[in-house]
């Protein structure tokens, strides 16, 4: 109980500092959003209607540690006010609209990365110093070392812009209305072609060394042996009995690589003009939106504390084939 309540205390601290910063930081960037919106109309709004601006977007004038008080109850209450470049759409259907289109990427990323990176990881490790092993072993490593912006710009420049095989953005064809459709879902499945192999060429380098490393540990345990000793064909022993063992610690550093899915997802959607949270995130700052802003870094902040909360190590459980 009292280590519960230690990460309870411990993870409360970490979020109420995430929200400080995330309050303070918007102040600290140049132009008020107000003022910028009543600027650009010139002399066609009288400056009374200044005030009525502050008051529809919730700034309202007063000591700096009140508006910190009351954005922190806002976000707990989980009324985050108006959007300002999406007016008039309150904070949490634009955040609600984007994180769909988030964990959509996100989550057919890492299926799909995870499944080939734990292949490519089992038949390395088995066929250990082989070409095979070298060439995937290298792939991973460079793969891992490359930032996703870069990834980003190399994919979509090639298969984007030079052979022209699939749209540049968006996530799916502006021209068609949303509807669960065939022809709108086929248009969101191949307008995601791009980000999905950026992210899947990100990720698939660290599953890939995580899976080889954990197998090449366990090839020459006493039970690895004495399947072998049996007479078992290769690929039984590879899957019955290594692969299932070494399995299980892979599938336990997936929950620790989330902050890492979710930072390359975010840069991702920026690069694509991809309707997800990076982009909400990226266009709220050009327009110092901040509700969103400040509604959304908090989301973030959490789902990287769930990650964290989740790295925990666990112990290994070795399962002895039949």
């Amino acid at each position: 109980m009292a280590f519960l309540l230690r990460r309870l205390v411990f993870y409360m601290a970490a979020f109420i500092a995430a929200a400080t910063i995330n309050f303070f930081l918007p102040r600290l960037m140049p132009g008020d959003p107000v003022q910028i919106m009543f600027s650009s109309t010139g002399t066609e709004l009288p400056p009374e209607s200044l005030q009525a601006l502050k008051l529809t977007f919730g700034f309202v004038d007063g000591p700096l540690w009140q508006q910190y008080f009351t954005y922190l109850g806002s976000i707990f209450t989980g009324d985050l006010g108006r959007s300002i470049k999406y007016f008039p759409l309150p904070v949490t259907s634009v955040l609600g609209h984007a994180l769909v289109w988030t964990v959509a990427l996100m989550g057919t990323a890492t299926i799909v990365s995870f499944a080939l990176g734990t292949f490519l990881g089992i038949v390395a490790a088995w066929r250990r110093g082989s070409r095979f092993d070298v060439v995937v072993s290298v792939g991973a490593i460079f793969a891992t070392s490359v930032p996703a912006v870069v990834t980003s710009l190399i994919v979509l420049f090639i298969f984007g812009f030079t052979l022209g095989w699939f749209p540049n953005g968006y996530a799916a064809d502006p021209s068609l209305d949303p509807a669960f459709s065939l022809q709108y879902l086929g248009s969101v499945a191949y307008h995601g072609i791009l980000p999905m192999v950026t992210l899947c060429t990100v990720l698939i380098g660290g599953f890939t060394v995580t899976m080889r490393n954990n197998m090449i540990n366990l090839l020459g345990e006493d039970y690895i042996v004495m399947a072998r000793a049996k007479g078992l064909s290769d690929r039984h022993v590879m899957l019955r009995y290594a692969a299932r063992n070494a399995l299980l610690p892979t599938v336990s550093s997936l929950a620790i690589a989330i902050g890492t899915i979710l930072g390359g997802s975010l840069v991702t959607e920026v690069v694509y003009n991809y309707p997800g949270l990076g982009n909400i995130l990226y266009q709220a700052i050009l327009a110092r939106d901040y509700p969103v802003i400040q509604g959304q870094l908090p989301l973030l902040s959490g789902l990287n504390l769930v990650d964290k909360a989740h790295g925990v190590d666990s112990t290994r459980i070795r399962m002895f084939g039949d």
